[in-house]
């Protein structure tokens, strides 16, 4: 009875409120409230009656309770926005609630006189708006669009996309899963999509009930249940467990699910055609959900069965419900759902009132004149643009001139006088008078080669060799004095550089000089920085040169004097006034204005020659990179000119606006200008709002900083080496140096043998007469001599080395072996002994074997020089300089007083002789060992080429080897990629199927550009679930923006797991190289992770030199990917044609390490190929004249 009673009261209180809230008697709402409230009243909400409690005695409902919910509507609207459907959202966001109808735009405009028609003449109606207003209303439109197509947007992702958005708090789900929709392979695909709307939706509702249906239903549970993560997990499970039933009985699915309580929606999932036909279905539906009030929310799976969507559209205009469709082949077809026809339905109409306001500003709408106040006038249009932008203050006002106290220089004039070299801090300069090359020579006593000893440091030197120096500590710490104050006078100089006008154009160097300046109709809006910019030139370098002129250029050149004229205040003066004058036009005739430049006949009659031209321009010319070029070539070549180019950087252009003649991205740009000024020896500056981002002069300096601050690491090097050499000298106190030295193991006192009571006495008797007996015999056959060896050997035994003769290695190894006897007879001399030599020492033979190599014919995943260290010809004993330059192939040479000159030796004129390093060497390796050299070093000569075609091959062409197992790998995204996008990712995924996956490693992408993205935030197994999601990645990488080398290489370091990092990229970072390597060698000390940089498709000298000096930095390996020649074609002619031809054809010159240690082997085995041939060749021309010298004696003889 209680329960009856709460539901009851719970029921009678909600009318009363209701009907109370209504009353416009009690409490008279006022004004625009009365009209509000009756036009949008609140839609009426099915009560909660389960679970329902009775309502506290005292609670008192206020009047004004509808009211108050009418003004909270709005709020609620915007918090659940995602919960309501487009109808209900539309309430609060459409365009008649937002009042941007035509009729709320015309309520703005004021009606004017009317005008008769010339041609019927009927009097024309004319409404006047205020120009505020309508770009105003036209804005708030375009807002809308964009809000609506946000939300178009988010109605098609995750599962909103396939089911669409789900309307209700308590569900019901009924599911098809006939065989029609739920075979053929469909059931799989079909699952995963339920799961993800039970977790994304469903698992958000209040309560659910789940069914399916094919010839007989299927429900989960008898009622709706309330959501927990208990039920959600059961729903995923009961899905799981689907199997197709039968055909698809709509009809008996739905007299279930309609009499199910505390349901307020339902959603039918239908990816079949039904057994019932549309007109039965439609006709129950609307009988019994008479006054129950619960929508039908239908879905087409999947299904182009057109009689399945017709009826679910039917089922949900029935019930008042929505309809959506979703197709995987057709997209055209989601768009016809409810939700989204009714969004797409709100942007037609704020489109169409768009086109209205375009009408009124043509001067008509429909049959009305229409015109727009406040608009710009006909006088107003004759100004000049840069009066409609905004200036800087004082901007009209006169030039406030400043006149240089010196003559600017260009940075390469002023490194001459202040550069390294120039004040002689060189490293290599101050190191030269203190080293020492290394030796190696040939000691005829000892009759082996010596090597110099290490005793100083060594140290690697420019040309690669290794020398030892002689480290003065005070010198080098004078050294470091001098290089700190040299830096510091560079980075003054930059500051210099990077201040006012100069920030701007660079210096300005030259006596005559021409400004050129874009004034391109894309330039419009900059019109009033490009004057800013030439004010701030004439104020600060133009008042000490000798003459100068300005050429504005668009689609046509226009001169500021015929000729060039001298800097003095009036004419600058003038200067700016036509600059203040200028206006923007047309589109960058660059040939034009440079022609005026380089051929004004005027200056010639005169002899008036520009020395400098100045280009300043924020686009590529008009005409082509390659016409530009070869004009400018031919122009200045011979004449002393230079034209420098100054790229001011600007947004991209917007797509309504000019569109200029020809348009290339900033990438593109900056590298067109640059070879411009580079092909006439100019300079190149590019600069924009925020700074500097690339000028040759700044790029020279900071090339000197990074020299010195590399010196300045080798200096750090080189006494770190002396102090770790000499610490351990001085690192003991005066009492330790005064003890005494710890015997040597061998003198330690030893455990005595066993006695008698741990011996069995008759074991212990045994042992002990065996002593004896042994001792007597060793006693009567010793000479007299024996106890002096017997000390010497005591005395010598466990001796330091340090202390032994260094000599006793090479006496001790050519040993006579002898034996002694007693002599019969007694001699007064002596002591009565003699003895016998019975093996006399072997003569070590000093001709060195031609060695037997052998090399695996599998590859070693390993870098070329780990695998030289084992393969070299050296470590192979193939090489012919050390085989030829033994101790008995010296050529001899003496001194004859009796003819006053030097005679070879006698044996000279057999062997031939030959040169070996400078030296003359005799030849004693004979035909056949020469033969079996070379047929070995074609044998291993084969082998490097298979090594070599190995590393061409697949995804190391492009990226070389991955010795790593955790790696990091950052690609460059930038927009000069563009050309190259395609190939990078064909070889990024040739490369994490042909050598992450296989050698099982665990790696993570990066791409950068303007921004840099992660792939995954951790490492993650080389799988081949990830290969492909890390495939379906890099698949969409698209090319744009700048190249931001330092944040990618910050984000790599932040995985604490990386062991390696491989760097892609083609060109330079966008800031400072220095600050780069500076950030990365402090990033990088505790760690050592290599970083590996690879070229890809780069030809700039300057940006591949930064790579190689980051890779060798941090101990990684360089590579360049190179297409200018094909490596494998070498190695293939190599392999079929053989090695008869030691010439051609010529290996191609690598620059990345692997490629290139690997070349330069092969190059040293083709030379010892033909140093072999031409040995063997001098051998036979040398016998066959020894052989004719024999003759001719033995004829002499018998005659």
């Amino acid at each position: 009875m209680e329960a009856i009673f709460g539901r009851g009261s719970r029921k009678i209180s909600i009318i009363i409120t209701f009907q109370i809230g209504l009353l416009p008697v009690s409490h008279p709402p006022q004004g625009e409230n009365v009209i509000k409230t009756w036009e949008n009243p609140i839609p009426w909400e099915q009560p909660v009656v389960k679970n329902a409690k009775p309502p506290h005695p005292l609670t008192v409902t206020h009047v004004n309770q509808t009211r108050d919910l009418m003004k909270l509507q709005s709020a609620e609207a915007m918090m659940n926005a995602e919960l309501q459907n487009s109808e209900e959202w539309l309430k609060l966001h459409s365009v008649e609630y937002m009042k941007l109808t035509l009729k709320d735009l015309v309520d703005r405009g004021k009606i004017g006189n009317m005008k008769p028609d010339h041609r019927t003449g009927k009097a024309l109606q004319h409404i006047q708006f205020e120009a505020y207003d309508v770009n105003e209303f036209e804005y708030k439109l375009n807002m809308a669009i964009e809000m609506y197509t946000k939300r178009i947007k988010w109605l098609l992702q995750g599962s909103k996309r396939i089911f669409g958005n789900i309307r209700g708090k308590r569900i019901a789900v009924v599911v098809d899963i006939s065989d029609a929709n739920a075979g053929f392979g469909r059931l799989t695909a079909f699952q995963e999509s339920l799961v993800h709307l039970i977790d994304e939706q469903l698992a958000q509702r209040q309560s659910i009930y789940l069914m399916s249906f094919g010839t007989d239903i299927d429900p989960l549970w008898p009622v709706a249940r309330d959501v927990n993560c208990r039920i959600v997990e059961e729903a995923k499970e009961w899905v799981m467990r689907m199997k197709p039933s039968g055909g698809c009985n709509l009809l008996k699915a739905l007299k279930h699910v309609l009499k199910v309580q505390d349901v307020d929606s339902v959603m039918i999932i239908l990816g079949s055609v039904p057994d019932q036909t549309s007109e039965i279905l439609c006709d129950y539906v609307h009988q019994l959900g008479i006054g129950q009030g619960i929508p039908l929310q239908t879905v087409a799976y999947d299904c182009s069965n057109h009689l399945t969507n017709l009826t679910l559209r039917s089922l949900s205009e029935v019930s008042h419900g929505s309809y959506h469709c979703y197709t995987a082949n057709c997209e055209d077809q989601i768009y016809t759902g409810t939700d989204i026809s009714l969004i797409l339905k709100e942007i037609q109409k704020a489109q169409e009132v768009i086109n209205k306001i375009k009408e009124m500003r043509d001067g008509m709408m429909g049959s009305a004149l229409v015109s727009i106040m406040n608009e710009i006038t006909t006088e107003v249009a004759k100004l000049p643009q840069s009066r409609f932008l905004p200036r800087p203050p004082g901007h009209d006002l006169p030039l406030k001139i400043e006149v240089p106290k010196f003559q600017a220089r260009s940075s390469i004039e002023w490194i001459k006088q202040h550069g390294l070299k120039a004040r002689r801090l060189d490293l290599y300069q101050i190191l030269a008078p203190n080293a020492y090359s290394y030796k190696e020579e040939f000691i005829p006593v000892i009759k082996k080669a010596v090597q110099s000893q290490k005793a100083m440091v060594q140290f690697q030197w420019h040309d690669g060799s290794v020398k030892n120096i002689h480290v003065d500590m005070s010198l080098l710490f004078e050294y470091q004095k001098q290089l700190y104050s040299t830096v510091r006078l560079y980075e003054k100089r930059i500051e210099w550089l990077a201040s006012g006008s100069r920030r701007i154009f660079g210096t300005i160097v030259e006596k005559n000089v021409v400004i050129l300046i874009d004034l391109s109709i894309s330039n419009v809006n900059y019109l009033v920085h490009i004057q800013h910019s030439l004010r701030l030139l004439m104020e600060q370098q133009l008042a000490n040169k000798e003459y100068f002129n300005m050429i504005a250029f668009g689609s046509e050149a226009v001169t500021f004097k015929p000729t060039m004229v001298k800097p003095t205040p009036a004419n600058l003066q003038e200067a700016w006034s036509w600059v203040l004058d200028l206006q923007c036009g047309g589109s960058r005739n660059f040939l034009s204005a440079f022609k005026l430049a380089v051929e004004n006949e005027e200056e010639i009659k005169h002899k008036i020659f520009s020395d400098g031209i100045y280009l300043f321009s924020s686009g590529v010319p008009d005409q082509t990179q390659d016409i530009c070029c070869s004009y400018i070539e031919q122009s200045t070549s011979g004449r002393g000119i230079h034209l420098h180019s100054i790229l001011f950087n600007v947004d991209d252009y917007d797509a309504e606006g000019a569109i200029p003649g020809r348009y290339a991205n900033i990438t593109r740009t900056a590298e067109c200008l640059r070879n411009m000024a580079h092909c006439s020896k100019g300079r190149f500056h590019w600069f924009r709002e925020t700074g500097i981002i690339e000028s040759d002069d700044i790029q020279h300096i900071t090339t000197e900083i990074d020299k010195a601050m590399n010196f300045s690491k080798k200096v750090q090097l080189l006494v770190e080496s002396v102090k770790k050499k000499y610490r351990n000298r001085y690192q003991h106190d005066i009492m330790e140096e005064m003890a005494a030295l710890p015997a040597p193991p061998r003198f330690r006192r030893k455990a005595l043998p066993p006695t008698a009571s741990t011996t069995p006495p008759a074991t212990y008797r045994q042992q002990r007469t065996e002593v004896k007996e042994e001792r007597a015999k060793i006693l009567s056959k010793r000479p007299t001599s024996a106890s002096y060896l017997r000390d010497s050997q005591i005395a010598g035994r466990d001796r330091p080395n340090s202390a032994r003769d260094p000599m006793s290695r090479v006496k001790s190894s050519k040993r006579f072996a002898t034996t002694s006897f007693f002599l019969d007879t007694k001699q007064k001399m002596g002591d009565g002994t003699g003895s016998v030599i019975k093996k006399y020492p072997d003569q070590k033979s000093v001709r060195k074997a031609v060695g037997q190599p052998h090399i695996p014919d599998v590859e070693d995943i390993v870098s070329t020089k780990e695998w030289l260290r084992l393969y070299s010809l050296s470590k192979l004993k193939l090489d012919l300089d050390k085989l030829v330059s033994g101790p008995d192939c010296k050529h001899n040479e003496g001194t004859v007083k009796t003819l006053h000159k030097h005679v070879s030796a006698k044996y000279c004129d057999i062997f031939p002789s030959i040169n070996v390093k400078g030296t003359i060497k005799h030849l004693q390796l004979l035909p056949h060992e020469l033969k079996e050299y070379e047929a070995q070093v074609e044998k291993v000569l084969k082998r490097y080429l298979k090594r070599l075609q190995w590393l061409l091959s697949g995804s190391r062409r492009v990226f070389g080897t991955i010795l790593h197992k955790k790696v990091v790998i950052l690609v460059d995204t930038s927009g000069s990629m563009e050309q190259y996008m395609n190939e990078l990712k064909k070889e990024l995924a040739a490369l994490i199927w042909d050598q992450l996956y296989r050698l099982g490693a665990r790696f993570n992408l990066i791409r950068f550009s303007g921004d840099c993205e992660k792939w995954k935030q951790r490492l993650e197994p080389a799988t081949q679930e990830n290969c492909h999601s890390a495939v379906s990645w890099s698949s969409r990488f698209t090319a744009s923006g700048n190249t931001c080398t330092l944040d990618a290489l910050r984000m790599a370091f932040d995985d604490p797991d990386i062991t390696a990092v491989y760097m892609l990229t083609d060109g330079k970072p966008d800031t400072s190289t220095s600050m780069v390597l500076k950030e990365v060698s402090e990033m990088n000390v505790d760690r050592k992770i290599p970083i590996n940089t690879i070229s890809f498709n780069c030809s700039d000298s300057t940006a591949n030199n930064f790579l190689h000096l980051m890779a060798q930095e941090t101990s990684g390996r360089y590579h360049r990917c190179q297409t200018d020649f094909d490596a494998q074609l070498f190695a293939h002619k190599l392999l079929t044609e053989g090695f008869e031809d030691t010439e051609y054809p010529h290996l191609p010159e690598f620059e990345g390490d692997d490629l290139r240690r690997l070349g330069s082997e092969i190059n040293t085995a083709r030379k010892y190929l033909a140093q072999s041939r031409q040995y063997r060749k001098c051998d036979s021309i040398c016998c066959w004249q020894t052989k004719d010298d024999c003759a001719i004696e033995v004829l002499r003889k018998q005659k």
